[in-house]
């Protein structure tokens, strides 16, 4: 059994408009996601602003109610959870937020600020909590000697080292990463992405890291899910889906990523999307993504959402999953191969 399973998950925001503030219409930001996460693995969860990553890791730790759908961490129903289970279980299941600067409390100590979880579920007594903060502070790489300092005395980096002892605090085993490194710069990017692989090697962490930069969710994650538009689009092991990508939207997010040698980038083929992102209060029907997709057909990409499913031939026996009707093929050579209904 997985550690987190997310079953058709979904999460509407109403628009109200008018003097009576009368719902008039929803924005589907989550719109069905689904997908599991195995114990000690690192799931890279990826797409383009907008389109429902942050708010599937919100809604997952119930910090935003679902609209529908189930989330169930190692066989509890998490959606059904009364305020005393859900307090249990948040020490299984912490947070790293995007924005270091945003996400502290600019009144309280660094040393208030880790051990304030420790205070609220009650864990040892003062002395013991002082101690376990000092360790969490050697732990992401600061001083004890800086407990006793504000937020704004820390640069980016440290503030999210911050945030990633905060999180450590309770021992949990789920760890949701919301674009940890995306505020940082790239020198300190590197020493972020390292502490989080040595800390889950050294406490058994699973990662749900949500990011935008698919060369950071390259390097950390096991397996990637791709987002647009509130659905997923595909599903992959990390090294199939860079090097086999199948959805056209998938091949295009990967087409943008930088490649430091000059000589391969010059021969690379860049896609360049047509048009904007639909509105999430008005997608469209059928494929989400038809409206920018150059494989598209009237029928059926403009009738249906087409399922998220296994794909076949030489990928067989890999857990690799695209929603789409014309997914890239690939020879035994790993060539690409034109596109046929499936």
């Amino acid at each position: 059994m997985s550690l987190l399973e997310v079953k058709d998950l979904k999460k509407h925001f109403p628009i109200k408009s008018g003097v009576l503030r009368r719902t008039t219409g929803h924005v589907y930001a989550v719109d069905g996601v689904s997908f599991a996460i195995e114990e000690g693995e690192t799931l890279g969860l990826v797409g383009e602003s907008g389109c429902g990553k942050s708010t599937t890791g919100r809604v997952i730790l119930r910090l935003l109610p679902a609209t529908g759908g189930a989330v169930t961490f190692d066989g509890q129903d998490v959606m059904s959870a009364s305020h005393a289970e859900m307090q249990r279980l948040r020490r299984d299941m912490q947070i790293i937020f995007q924005d270091p600067y945003s996400s502290l409390n600019p009144r309280m100590k660094v040393n208030n600020i880790v051990g304030e979880s420790l205070r609220i579920h009650r864990i040892g007594t003062d002395k013991e909590r002082r101690a376990r903060v000092a360790e969490l502070l050697e732990t992401v790489g600061l001083t004890v000697e800086q407990g006793e300092r504000y937020p704004h005395e820390f640069s980016g980096g440290q503030r999210q080292r911050i945030g990633v002892a905060r999180a450590l605090a309770l021992n949990p085993r789920l760890i949701v990463a919301d674009e940890p490194v995306s505020a940082l710069d790239v020198s300190i990017q590197a020493q972020m992405i390292n502490l989080l692989e040595d800390l889950q090697s050294r406490l058994k962490l699973t990662y749900l890291v949500i990011a935008h930069d698919l060369s950071v969710v390259k390097h950390i994650s096991d397996r990637v899910v791709v987002m647009y538009l509130g659905k997923v689009v595909e599903i992959a092991d990390s090294s199939l889906l860079y090097e086999r990508p199948q959805h056209p939207y998938t091949e295009a997010l990967l087409s943008a990523v930088p490649i430091p040698d000059p000589r391969t980038e010059r021969a690379r083929r860049r896609i360049i999307l047509e048009g904007d992102v639909p509105s999430p209060a008005n997608p469209p029907k059928g494929c989400v993504f038809h409206p920018r997709c150059a494989r598209m057909q009237p029928d059926p990409c403009t009738v249906a959402m087409p399922k998220l499913e296994s794909t076949v031939g030489q990928d067989a026996g890999v857990d690799h999953k695209v929603a789409c009707y014309f997914p890239t093929r690939y020879a035994a050579d790993g060539t690409a191969t034109a596109n046929a209904p499936v």
